[in-house]
């Protein structure tokens, strides 16, 4: 029908069928579950994303029908790209759990470990991958990586010490912007993210890159402190805006619009980006159209104290 042949690929025993030119992550996705690598760098929407955090690292067991031999080393799963009768292992292959837990532990060897006071806290995927993969106590007896405190303007707050220098904030800038001032300075242990010339960023699409901070390093200013998110209850909005698609999920505790937000997948990758107009300047109800409650899944502490078919469940202790 569209002039290519379907390939097939296994992934940790599951055959499947992909499009050719497929990465073995975005194979695994097709599946769900436990067997998709996890992604610190990668994002689906930005070009060129990828190949920088390493914790999606997978086992080709075999490189496809034609030649059956392993490939020699762990490939990330997010650039290579599926061959007809590749065999994938994952969850499946020690070596990638061993391998998995020392990225790990290597993205924490730096990081401040302030949970209890930082805004990402129960949607950072450091924390759940760290939670999976993670040692209980840290080996590292060093003293850790400090930077001097950037102001990069009023609406985003950087945090340099928990940045893993996943490169996703400088994509969606050059990606979405045509006025990129900020970027990767210096080299390697000393690498950071900084605006050249100690320029604010304040573009209309620069909040974009709260949204695809995997981990707490960018924040929203206008939400620090407020609240802990498993506090507050999303939902779905939309509005008529000329700049963005509109369609957003509101973060509210009570009626009070506490912070605005795009609208996330499963992965954690924004459906749609929208402008700062709609997350920073419309915190009123009046300003959006509630579509209704987000569906958020179980395994998330966003979920705790949100009932689904809360009037069921009444009706069901009141018999």
């Amino acid at each position: 029908m569209y002039g290519w042949k379907m390939i097939k690929v296994t992934i940790d025993n599951i055959e499947i069928e992909v499009e050719p030119g497929t990465t073995i992550l975005n194979a695994a996705r097709k599946v769900g579950g436990d067997i998709v690598p996890p992604a610190m760098c990668y994002y689906s929407k930005l070009k060129g994303s990828g190949g920088k955090c390493r914790t999606c690292l997978v086992k080709v067991l075999q490189g496809s029908a034609s030649d059956l031999r392993p490939m020699p080393k762990l490939v990330p799963s997010c650039s290579t790209v599926v061959q007809d009768g590749m065999v994938v292992g994952n969850i499946t292959s020690p070596e990638v759990l061993e391998a998995r837990k020392a990225i790990v532990e290597m993205l924490l060897i730096n990081h401040p470990l302030d949970c209890p006071i930082c805004d990402q806290a129960g949607e950072c995927d450091l924390q759940d991958l760290s939670f999976k993969h993670g040692l209980e106590e840290t080996r590292y007896e060093e003293e850790r990586r400090t930077f001097e405190k950037r102001d990069i303007g009023d609406l985003i707050q950087l945090q340099m010490t928990r940045c893993i220098l996943c490169y996703r904030c400088v994509f969606v800038a050059n990606q979405l912007t045509d006025k990129r001032v900020h970027g990767i300075m210096d080299r390697g242990d000393r690498a950071e993210i900084s605006t050249f010339i100690q320029n604010s960023i304040d573009n209309d699409f620069s909040g974009n890159m709260i949204d695809v901070c995997p981990v707490g390093a960018l924040t929203d200013k206008t939400f620090r402190f407020k609240s802990r998110v498993w506090y507050t209850k999303p939902y779905d909005a939309h509005r008529s805006c000329s700049k963005c698609s509109g369609k957003v999920a509101l973060w509210m505790k009570a009626d009070e619009i506490l912070r605005v937000t795009g609208r996330k997948d499963k992965y954690g990758e924004v459906k749609d980006f929208i402008c700062n107009e709609c997350r920073f300047d419309k915190k009123e109800l009046k300003d959006w159209v509630i579509e209704g409650p987000r569906k958020i899944e179980r395994t998330s502490v966003i979920s705790q104290n949100h009932y689904q078919n809360i009037d069921k469940l009444k009706k069901e202790d009141n018999t």
